[in-house]
């Protein structure tokens, strides 16, 4: 059984499970706050697997986030969270968005982080990865919020297929994705956009694992395989035919994160 706080006071968070701590950060996500009801159910779904032998906790993005802000500003506030009611260090998890954080938290804080997993996360977004995000900022800034869900599909799917399938899903499901008050969602995006901690990846020190897709459009092969090589020790999975969602949501990840968590 799970229960919805904050951590640190300050940072939303769902946590459940038991076991030593494991800290997930999600990708972007339209609601802010903690997940309620049928929500919940599946956020504790998900990561069932893990939940098994660790005590995750699911912590999203701060409420009210201020213009300006950079991903480093996000970690800063991350490590005090995680300081004050973990502990540290603890083992994170990033995923897609939440890797880039992560990825940050342990370039800038690297006392808090014990062993670090990227999902489907690269040090930076590739060039197309930030103009179609940047677009996809503009028409929600125009209202234009079923244009902009649907846009998204081009970084989602790793095939022909797998793009139509995400547009069409995007399209109808729009309202899930992109929230009638997206300030701090577009926040998160801008501060997504300067991201860049290439020249830092040495100074990692947690022994890292990154599970990626190499048709992940919104990083490509290259520079996944460039970041775990400049990441001292890191492993890289990288799955041939997986995109991004499909490395993301494949079933196999669980199984290879926590062998890596229990080393």
């Amino acid at each position: 059984m799970g229960h919805a706080d904050l951590l640190g006071g300050t940072l939303p968070v769902l946590t459940f499970g038991r076991g030593p701590d494991l800290v997930v950060l999600p990708g972007l996500e339209a609601a802010g706050g903690n997940p309620a009801g049928l929500a919940r159910r599946m956020e504790e779904a998900r990561y069932a697997a893990y939940a098994r032998s660790r005590t995750v906790h699911v912590v999203r993005r701060p409420v009210g986030i201020a213009p300006g802000t950079t991903m480093a500003d996000l970690a800063g506030s991350l490590a005090a969270a995680i300081t004050a009611d973990l502990g540290a260090p603890v083992d994170v998890m990033g995923v897609s968005t939440g890797g880039s954080l992560a990825l940050q938290l342990a370039v800038d804080h690297p006392q808090v982080v014990r062993r670090l997993v990227l999902v489907s996360a690269a040090a930076r977004l590739s060039d197309d990865a930030r103009a179609t995000q940047r677009r996809w900022a503009e028409r929600v800034r125009a209202g234009r919020r079923r244009q902009a869900a649907a846009g998204q599909a081009e970084l989602m799917g790793g095939s022909a297929g797998g793009v139509a399938f995400w547009r069409a899903a995007l399209w109808l499901g729009a309202p899930l994705v992109v929230p009638d008050e997206p300030a701090d969602l577009l926040r998160t995006v801008e501060a997504e956009d300067s991201y860049d901690v290439t020249a830092r990846l040495g100074e990692v020190a947690a022994p890292t694992l990154l599970v990626a897709g190499a048709r992940d459009r919104n990083y490509g092969a290259d520079l996944l395989r460039r970041t775990a090589a400049r990441i001292p020790g890191a492993r890289l999975r990288l799955h041939p035919r997986y995109g991004h969602a499909a490395a993301t949501s494949s079933r196999r990840v669980p199984t290879m994160v926590l062998d890596f968590l229990d080393e």
